[in-house]
């Protein structure tokens, strides 16, 4: 089994997308993208980005997506992500990289879980600070732009601003972590050293739903 071979958990959004990058200059062979959706809404979990949207984004960066739905419940989720991870894995990807920041209840499920699996978890953004990983992200070109939050602490007045340090500061103000690692914002990459160009949204609109807490999300009807 190969170490250096790797599946990359993939949002859509910026940690994720950070770290399959990071892990990339760190040597690793990222030989596809593993994103998870709601069996309900069939958009990704947590990031409500529609399924086909994540995989035009998957295209524009040039590595295999492989999506699979899963249930809300989290042991019957634990269950669905080592059943997919086993498949797809094979003989040889040895490691799967992960976005994780500081939230120790996250490490410690990732470490855990993978130990069963007996593959190696990679965690190019852990324990650095989440101002560090902004500028990083920004730095190396990326873009990402916020496509929903918790209605309770931002206004859809957020969805679609695009993460600049401006932005940052304002969230900072509001006592908002920059980088959203609790599930205050999620948000969506449109451009980056790994895109082959840029996406571009044309059509979107603001809508509320409601399910442990109200969210707004940004629903993006046409993009090319």
């Amino acid at each position: 089994m190969d170490a250096l071979k790797a599946i990359s958990s993939w949002s859509g959004g910026k940690d994720s997308c950070l770290a399959c990058y990071k892990a990339m200059q760190q040597g690793y062979d990222v030989k596809l993208l593993l994103n998870f959706v709601s069996r309900e809404s069939k958009r990704g979990c947590f990031h409500g980005i529609e399924s086909r949207l994540l995989k035009f984004q998957a295209d524009l960066v040039g590595v295999p997506l492989v999506q699979r739905e899963v249930s809300p419940d989290m042991q019957k989720y634990e269950a669905e992500f080592k059943t997919a991870v086993t498949e797809l894995r094979g003989s040889d990807i040895g490691s799967m990289v992960f976005g994780d920041i500081y939230l120790l209840e996250h490490e410690s499920w990732i470490e855990r879980v993978c130990g069963d699996l007996k593959i190696n978890p990679i965690e190019p953004l852990w324990n650095n600070t989440p101002e560090n990983i902004i500028a990083e992200f920004l730095k190396a070109g990326f873009k990402a732009i916020i496509v929903s939050c918790k209605a309770d602490i931002m206004g859809k007045e957020f969805l679609g601003c695009y993460i600049d340090q401006g932005l940052v500061e304002e969230l900072r103000k509001r006592g908002i972590c920059p980088c959203g690692e609790k599930g205050e914002f999620h948000t969506l990459v449109v451009d980056g050293p790994i895109f082959s160009r840029p996406i571009k949204i044309l059509k979107a609109e603001p809508i509320i739903k409601e399910s442990f807490w109200k969210h707004w999300f940004l629903d993006i009807k046409e993009y090319a």
